[in-house]
């Protein structure tokens, strides 16, 4: 199934860094930022996540959940959580079933070596459920704010 903008996202359950099972679909009625990232405790990773921490209220009031995912374990989350007073939750995709699902589990290459891994991408699911903006190949600066810019100005 291809990830576009105007077609459903497509629904998952994942374990939050809480250790709660939760479902892209229950947040039905909200607008919400799927965000995926490479690593907790990395410094691109950390900036992200703490740049949505800063703005975490803005996105609230514009009926706004932040959902963040990555390959890491729960308690690897948790710790991230912790560190940084995220506000958010985080959500475990240790086996990429959900990053392949959303075309984000990409050949990654760095310093000579090839691996797989997460390609840093944003995707906005509107209350209705349906992806409204993405963002493939994030550059982590002046992201958080594109994104905040693009619900208030497209969003009700």
């Amino acid at each position: 199934m291809a990830i576009e903008v105007g077609k459903k996202a497509p629904n998952f359950t994942l374990q939050s860094n809480t250790g709660e099972e939760l479902t892209l679909s229950s947040f039905k009625g909200k607008n919400v930022v799927l965000y995926f990232y490479p690593k907790d405790m990395t410094p691109g990773c950390t900036t992200q996540a703490c740049d949505f921490r800063d703005m975490h209220e803005d996105f609230s009031e514009l009926d706004t959940v932040i959902l963040g995912v990555s390959p890491d374990p729960q308690s690897r989350h948790e710790k991230f959580v912790e560190k940084y007073g995220l506000p958010f939750l985080l959500l475990v995709d240790e086996n990429h079933e959900v990053a392949e699902l959303y075309d984000v589990w990409k050949l990654k290459k760095n310093f000579g070596k090839e691996y797989m891994g997460i390609e840093r991408s944003t995707f906005i699911v509107d209350k209705e459920g349906e992806i409204v903006k993405e963002w493939r190949k994030v550059k982590v600066k002046g992201h958080v704010e594109e994104a905040l810019s693009f619900i208030k100005k497209n969003l009700p």
